[in-house]
């Protein structure tokens, strides 16, 4: 038998109706989804009054350090030709706005300190974890993102801004791969005719690394099927047709210093080969493809001091033996016939590697013999102005008659014409005379080297050279481009020490570099590039792994695309992969293990009308 309670009812006022306890509920849920949209359309359009300035001060030339978005974020705008984040992903060089974390201030260490954090800080730099810290979780990546597209929809009337809205460069947000998918970046760009903002399509970058097995230098361990990437595309973009197109790049080359003497340098050759259609992921670039020769010296580095000399006998030793030898000429009426002694290149213009390529010149005049002289055993200011008054009072006293080449405009050679007939000017040797003085004769020196180098390889005319040889501008302006001819030499030599290519190609890359410093100041960072035909190559590239091979589907429409790429470093600079002990990875035979890193880009288009 059982007992049930039953609870004693109690009479309720008319305003607790049934229904109204449900109403005061949907109440409280419209108004916090209505301060949640107000919140969200007044950060949509802070968000987009900082693009907008940044983007118009930018257009003004007004440089100024990144804009701050609610305290923690950071927004820069990256130019073209600035050093740019993405550029191993969206393989594009294009203005775009980098959006990533406010970086933590550092207390400022004792020197102390500064000194042992040293070895560490050059260690964080190369492994990327400073670069780590900027990275932003998916959800607040993805909340900028909605901000973006928001204020550039044109349907979002409501919101405070400008009408119509101003297209902006595409926003990418810096994502810190802790969520399932591992997704290290999204980015938003805009789909626009001239004049409406029609669209907007949306990128995720994945990236992964890991070891990779390789047989004969060929990966035979990837987990990507071409066909599967091809139908994933149609799939996401409804579409029947589509193109697949390879870009595999080779490194030839890579130094880390040509010259020892002197600042720190890198030269890279690479090949890059581009074609249409891909057959299969991984495949080797059929000889109907384009290829791209690309050279790069790298950033040069250092301060200059007075070098440390190369000679036994001091500068003022070894001028006035040189005068000596030329006086005693001088009584036998024989000053004036070229010297053939052998002289050294100087190590100052010249490295080992561009040496062994270099005629040695056996008409040096006196003042590039003086040059030699002096330019391996001078050591201060001081010997500059002892060396230059014993040559100077040598030709006052008619002691030598030197012969010189002609075209020269240094002040040397216009004090020996002079002596020639016997009257000299008066040259005060101070300030900065004896300096400018070296300088001049250096130059010529080095101009005539030049010249002797290129028309005795028959990659260039002395037509033209004119430009690069001209005595008739300033010092500044010929130390300008002869750095720039100096510049030329590097590419080309490294060009023929390390893949020697046919002439023909060395003639049409020397040809581009002169066409190209004749009307762009000095970049040693400027990669240089050079169309080839791939069966003049095919032996640099046919046997060897790529450095980089990447396939990308499209459908005719240029930002709708899904791109799959395998490459031997990281395109990831703010991501740390798992970097394997090498010394115990298998290594028998033609059997070898290594890391290799896999990034994947999709999108997904959105209209908004």
């Amino acid at each position: 038998m059982g007992v049930k309670v039953v609870p004693a009812r109690k009479s309720r006022p008319r305003t607790s109706a049934p229904g109204a306890h449900f109403s005061l509920a949907v109440s409280g849920v419209r108004s916090n989804w209505g301060a949640m949209w107000s919140g969200a359309n007044r950060a949509a359009e802070e968000f987009y009054a900082g693009l907008l300035q940044e983007f118009d001060e930018n257009k003004k030339g007004i440089r100024k350090d990144p804009f701050i978005y609610e305290a923690d974020i950071q927004v820069q705008l990256i130019s073209k030709g600035q050093p740019n984040p993405l550029k191993n992903i969206l393989h594009e060089n294009e203005t775009i706005f980098i959006v990533e974390k406010v970086p933590l201030e550092k207390e400022e260490p004792s020197p102390i300190e500064e000194l042992q954090s040293e070895d560490t800080a050059i260690s964080d730099l190369s492994t990327g974890e400073n670069v780590g810290l900027l990275a932003l979780p998916i959800g607040r990546a993805r909340q900028l993102i909605g901000f973006y597209t928001m204020a550039h929809n044109p349907n979002m009337t409501h919101l405070k801004i400008n009408r119509p809205v101003t297209a902006l460069p595409p926003l990418w947000v810096r994502c810190d791969g802790s969520d399932p998918e591992g997704i290290s970046w999204l980015g938003a760009e805009l789909i626009s005719t001239s004049s409406n903002i029609t669209g907007i399509v949306l990128y995720m970058v994945t990236c992964k690394g890991e070891s990779s097995l390789l047989f004969c230098g060929v990966d035979k361990n990837y987990s990507v099927n071409l066909e599967d990437l091809k139908k994933s595309h149609k799939k996401r973009h409804h579409l029947s047709t589509l193109t697949a197109s390879g870009f595999a790049q080779y490194e030839l080359f890579k130094s880390t210093a040509l010259d020892d003497t002197v600042a720190a340098s890198q030269t890279t050759i690479t090949l890059d080969i581009s074609w249409s259609p891909v057959d299969e992921i991984l495949q080797t670039p059929p000889l109907s493809s384009t290829a791209t020769l690309v050279l790069a010296d790298g950033l040069r580095t250092g301060v200059t001091e007075w070098p440390e000399p190369l000679e036994a006998k001091s500068a003022v030793e070894l001028v006035q033996e040189f005068l000596n030898e030329l006086s005693k000429l001088n009584e036998f009426g024989d000053s004036t016939k070229k010297d053939t002694e052998i002289v050294k290149h100087d190590a100052a213009a010249v490295d080992g590697s561009i040496e062994c390529l270099l005629t040695v010149r056996g008409d040096l005049d006196f003042a590039e013999q003086l040059w030699c002289k002096m330019s391996s055993s001078v050591i201060s200011y001081q010997d500059l102005v002892k060396c230059f008054s014993l040559v100077i009072q040598s030709l006052q006293r008619g002691a030598i008659q030197p012969w010189l080449h002609s075209g020269s405009n240094s002040l040397l050679s216009k004090l020996i014409h002079q002596s020639y007939y016997g009257t000299m000017d008066t040259v005060s040797l101070s300030g900065t005379v004896p300096v400018q003085m070296l300088l001049e004769i250096g130059l010529d020196k080095l101009k005539k080297d030049y010249i002797c180098f290129f028309i005795g390889q028959e990659l260039a005319s002395l037509n033209h050279l004119e430009y690069f040889i001209s005595p008739s501008v300033d010092t500044q302006e010929q130390v300008h481009r002869v750095q720039k001819l100096h510049h030329i030499l590097e590419i080309v030599v490294s060009c023929m020490l390390f893949i020697k290519p046919q002439h023909e190609l060395l003639f049409s890359l020397t040809q581009s570099c002169i066409k190209y410093y004749e009307q762009n100041p000095l970049d040693e960072q400027h990669i240089f590039q050079l169309p080839v035909r791939p069966t003049a190559v095919k032996d640099l590239y046919q046997n060897e792994k790529p450095q980089k091979w990447r396939v990308e589907i499209n459908s005719g429409q240029k930002k709708v695309k899904t791109v799959w790429q395998l490459s031997d470093s990281p395109p990831i600079d703010h991501l740390n992969f798992h970097r394997p002990d090498f010394s115990e990875l298998t290594l028998s035979g033609s059997l070898e293990e290594r890391i290799s890193f896999t990034n994947m880009v999709t999108c997904s288009q959105v209209h908004f009308k």
